[in-house]
């Protein structure tokens, strides 16, 4: 069978059909499944759970394999991904009451399966969440029920419950925050105060944030972890969104490549976390805590990115333009729903009225004779007019018609007294309403205080808010490898043993160190900690590099065939990149060098002369200045220097017309060195 080519009009429709069929899926994943609203701070999955909650709720548990059954009538994705969004959602504590194993959060382990486990609405959720006369509906992926578009949440949910979510060609990661903090910076907002939220995780733990940048910067977590003694850590509390089985695992990792050293880990976590760390010999707690944060996931960075749907489009928003957007939804809800109230309470008024009126003047005698109901109605609303002014309204049919059908047996018992108390209650009730519409953010800022006093206690802050440096990894890092410099074979790295103690070097490191090496040509370059390198038998100083590091040097300079001396700090370098102490020539070499910063002193031996003084002199390194690795130093001495030997720590011997000091630069003693004449 051979393939038949499409022609060029063919191909414009099928390239604008994939086109069209693409953009609709993204829409639909965009705001059907990833991204929640910003309105009520849901998912549709999530609000479709809490709707059919509330469409279910009678006071009692039910079976959460039943709630999935009925969401997926208003659902079309499917019984699982509604099961693990309500676990999701239970888990959180808020809207959901869980009975049963709901899973832990902090082990990770699994929940029961549906048709074992039971749930709820919160209280909290019944208050703030639903309110049919708000609420605008539409018809279910099939027709056959009605869901809401968005949830009138007194709750400012998105920032409450935080959101991940990965849509087609954005992502959403919407840190949690804590309840009391959100209802306090929404009164803060009312006032016209200035105000800060940061998050809360569920899980605990210490969180730097510093870089929080209004919830689209950077967030540090760590766990907490506390010194039973000095071979024991105990860890308390996770960072956001691991658990007790990741955070072992991790640190198990790192013990294995030999970042850190455990003898032991043990997790005996169940209602709280509690991750056992038992250290070995000659290992201690307060070491191996920094290399926890350094090298395991004891301490995490977390990027946050508040993306949310507005007005059915897909935006980047901060902290605090949710707050302020949910503050005033706020006012616009408690004003609908007091207005709303207003309504009803005037209607029950006017009704109550037309009754009182109708029973106690007597009105319906004025229709015993009448045959006609036209005529009924009519002899009614006549016998009304008087009374027009005690009323709400005006009278319409529908009200007479109301009046037409109470009962003989309830006219006989009417209670005037009664009835006038009743009134005077819902007069009072309409005043309030009235006073309320009038002061519309006092009286939110009230009922924020309400939510507060009733639900605050029940959800403390559980992360600790502090600032932590960032730990230096080469720092914390066990020095469990011992780089080794053969000198005959030329070969350096941590699988290279020292045999002369004279001429072979040996430095203990950490296989994150970085290695400075010095050539007595002057060459010097920075390496990686490695196995196994090939670096020639010229080398005079090898050690692992570190900021400010004091270098002491005395070399010859091959052109003039004089000594100088130069002190530097450690240098500015790139890996792998060869520089140069001074300039290069075949005579040039070093013929002293050693690291340190005070304290550093050297004999120099020089060519005898009949006419000089003297034949040595002493450098005190102390009295020279720091300068750069490129600079060309200080002369030495006038004459050929013959031979050099290190006087650090050693007190000089007496010397007759011995010469002044000389500057130098610090280092590490490498035994002397010699230079010919």
């Amino acid at each position: 069978m051979t393939d038949i080519p499409l022609s060029q009009p063919e191909m414009g429709r099928l390239q604008r059909l994939f086109d069209d069929n693409f953009l609709d899926y993204t829409s639909y994943v965009i705001r059907e499944r990833a991204i929640p609203d910003i309105d009520d701070g849901l998912k549709p999955v999530q609000r479709r759970i809490l709707q059919t909650l509330h469409n279910m709720d009678d006071g009692r548990f039910h079976k959460v394999a039943n709630v999935v059954g009925e969401t997926m009538k208003l659902h079309p994705h499917g019984d699982q991904s509604i099961f693990a969004a309500l676990v999701n959602l239970a888990n959180k504590e808020y809207l959901i009451k869980r009975q049963g194993n709901f899973g832990n959060i902090f082990t990770g382990d699994q929940a029961s399966a549906a048709r074992y486990i039971e749930c709820r609405l919160t209280p909290l959720a019944r208050e703030t969440l639903f309110n049919k006369d708000l609420t605008q509906y539409v018809e279910s992926y099939d027709g056959r029920m009605k869901e809401p578009v968005t949830l009138p949440s007194k709750l400012p949910l998105l920032l409450l419950l935080g959101a991940e979510g990965i849509a087609v060609g954005m992502a959403t990661k919407i840190m949690p925050h804590n309840f009391n903090e959100l209802l306090r910076a929404q009164i803060s907002c009312l006032r016209g105060e200035s105000f800060m939220v940061y998050p809360d995780f569920a899980r605990g733990g210490i969180i730097d944030v510093t870089e929080y940048n209004n919830g689209n910067g950077r967030l540090r977590c760590r766990a907490r972890m506390v010194e039973a003694d000095e071979k024991t850590i105990i860890i308390r509390e996770l960072p956001y969104s691991i658990t007790t089985e990741g955070l072992i695992d991790s640190i198990e990792k790192a013990a294995k490549s030999g970042k850190l050293k455990i003898a032991s880990i043990n997790d005996y976590t169940a209602e709280e976390v509690e991750v056992e760390i038992k250290l070995p010999r000659g290992v201690y707690a307060e070491e191996t805590i920094d290399a926890l944060y350094a090298f395991t996931d004891c301490e995490l960075s977390v990027s946050p990115n508040l993306v949310v749907i507005r007005n059915h489009m897909p935006c980047q928003v901060t902290v605090d333009e949710v707050l302020r957007h949910n503050t005033a939804k706020l006012v616009r809800d408690l004003e609908a729903e007091l207005r709303i109230d207003l309504g009803r309470q005037r209607e029950k008024l006017h009704a109550r009225k037309l009754e009182r009126i109708f029973i106690e003047e007597r009105l319906y005698k004025q229709i015993e004779e009448v045959t006609s109901y036209a005529k009924v109605i009519a002899t009614v609303a006549k016998a009304l007019e008087p009374f027009r002014e005690e009323l709400v309204r005006d009278v319409t049919r529908e009200d007479i018609e109301k009046l037409l059908e109470i009962k003989i047996k309830r006219i006989s018992r009417y209670d005037i007294n009664r009835q006038k108390k009743e009134i005077r209650i819902i007069e009072r009730a309409i005043k309030a309403l009235e006073k309320n519409l009038r002061d519309m953010v006092g009286f939110t800022i009230n009922y924020l205080q309400g939510l507060l006093d009733k639900y605050g206690q029940s959800y403390p802050r559980r992360s600790t808010i502090e600032h932590f440096d960032e730990v230096d990894a080469r720092a914390a890092a066990f020095s469990n490898l011992v780089a080794g410099y053969h000198r005959q074979s030329g070969f350096l790295g941590h699988k290279i043993r020292a045999e002369d103690a004279r001429q072979d070097i040996e430095v203990h490191c950490s296989e994150l160190d970085r290695l400075m090496l010095i050539f007595s040509n002057g060459l010097y370059k920075v390496i990686n900690v490695t196995d196994k390198l090939f670096v020639g038998g010229d080398l005079v100083w090898m050690g692992v590099l570190e900021n400010n590091l004091v270098f002491n040097v005395i070399y010859r300079n091959g052109g003039e065939n004089l000594s100088y001396v130069k002190r530097f700090r450690t240098p500015r370098f790139i890996i792998n990149r060869e520089y140069r102490l001074f300039p290069e020539h075949r005579r040039s070499v070093i013929q002293f060098l050693e690291v340190g910063e005070q304290g550093v002193r050297a004999r120099l031996s020089l060519v005898p002369s009949s006419r000089a003084k003297y034949n040595s002199l002493v450098v005190e390194f102390d009295d020279c200045l720091i300068k750069s690795a490129t600079a060309k130093g200080r002369r030495a001495a006038g004459r050929v220097v013959r031979r050099i030997s290190s006087l650090t720590g050693k007190s000089p011997a007496p010397a007759v017309a011995s010469p002044p000091s000389l500057p130098g630069f610090t280092g590490r003693d490498n035994g002397g060195s010699e230079a010919a004449d």
